[in-house]
């Protein structure tokens, strides 16, 4: 049993994690602000090890008093995506940089942090070449600078660190997103029939939910093997393209028609493969498919009406 601090515990990986760790016996603190959604961790107060702190990961005070009462320190909280950095500039740059900056001042040898990033850094990749760990950082918005600065402050100064660059995320959870690419195209299937994609060859690598957060136990487990180092994390068999992934919920979801345009841009302009060889080679591999995840996405969009708040 272990005493984990979660900031950002109530977001999208955050309540999947916290769900998973309390079914595991494990005393779990979250700082969030809710300000999303207000009930992602409703069915986590029954647990008497489980505690919200429903305040500002930005207060140094609160945070190390809380760093000193736990051992693992999972740092989720953060603005989320290109277009919410773009908006809150200021705000982006206290809560995913500052934040770890912060962190990485309070720390100490007894804390171990997991920092989950996104390969998004990767920006445009080379064409027949799959990005590996040593692959340069490209960032290409100013969420992607942020994570990445993030990286490289917990790489530098915490001591006992993992980090992981995640693929595209996808897959249900408890504060649902409809934003992420794999969750979007299937939403957008389901309402309108109909995707219309903008340069369908642009690639990327994705990885389910639940995936992310067997990872994050896989790593507790083996943490003194997987330390001081920095892993691409995502599911090898879905390093795809997006008409690819277009054609896949296609062949489950066969009332939708695919519509490709050419004479437009897409403004997310990052294009790459993925290794994922490093972590696969330490022992943990990503196991669910991205037809599952479909398959599961096509029952929550067609039985759920519930309207999802987005980060913007």
């Amino acid at each position: 049993m272990s005493k984990i601090l979660i900031t950002g515990g109530a977001g999208y990986i955050g309540s999947m994690l916290c769900t998973k760790l309390l079914e595991k016996g494990h005393v779990v603190t979250t700082v969030d602000l809710l300000k999303y959604n207000k009930g992602s961790l409703n069915h986590l107060y029954f647990y008497k090890n489980f505690k919200l702190i429903c305040d500002d990961i930005r207060k140094v005070s609160l945070m190390k008093k809380l760093v000193r009462q736990h051992e693992f320190i999972i740092p989720l909280a953060a603005l989320v995506g290109a277009p919410l950095c773009e908006k809150y500039k200021k705000e982006a740059i206290s809560t995913n940089l500052k934040s770890i900056k912060d962190l990485c001042n309070l720390v100490t040898k007894k804390n171990k942090v997991i920092y989950l990033t996104t390969n998004s850094g990767y920006g445009i990749g080379e064409k027949d070449k799959y990005c590996d760990e040593n692959s340069p950082l490209k960032p290409i918005s100013l969420y992607g600078k942020t994570k990445c600065d993030g990286e490289d402050l917990v790489r530098k100064y915490i001591r006992n660190h993992v980090c992981f660059r995640l693929a595209t995320v996808f897959g249900h959870s408890y504060r649902m997103r409809s934003d992420l690419l794999v969750n979007n195209f299937v939403s957008t299937a389901i309402k309108k029939k109909k995707l219309t994609l903008f340069e369908p060859h642009f690639r990327r690598n994705f990885i389910h939910v639940r995936d992310v957060v067997n990872a994050v136990i896989f790593t507790m487990k083996n943490f003194n093997r997987l330390k001081k180092n920095v892993y691409n994390l995502g599911l090898s068999s879905a390093n795809i393209s997006k008409i690819m992934l277009a054609r896949k919920i296609q062949k489950q979801y066969k009332r939708l028609k695919i519509k490709i345009v050419t004479n437009r841009k897409d403004p997310d302009k990052r294009d790459y493969f993925v290794s994922n060889k490093k972590i696969e080679k330490k022992g943990f591999k990503a196991q669910i498919s991205l037809d599952e995840g479909i398959s599961e996405l096509i029952q929550v969009f067609l039985n759920d009406k519930e309207k999802i708040i987005n980060n913007y």
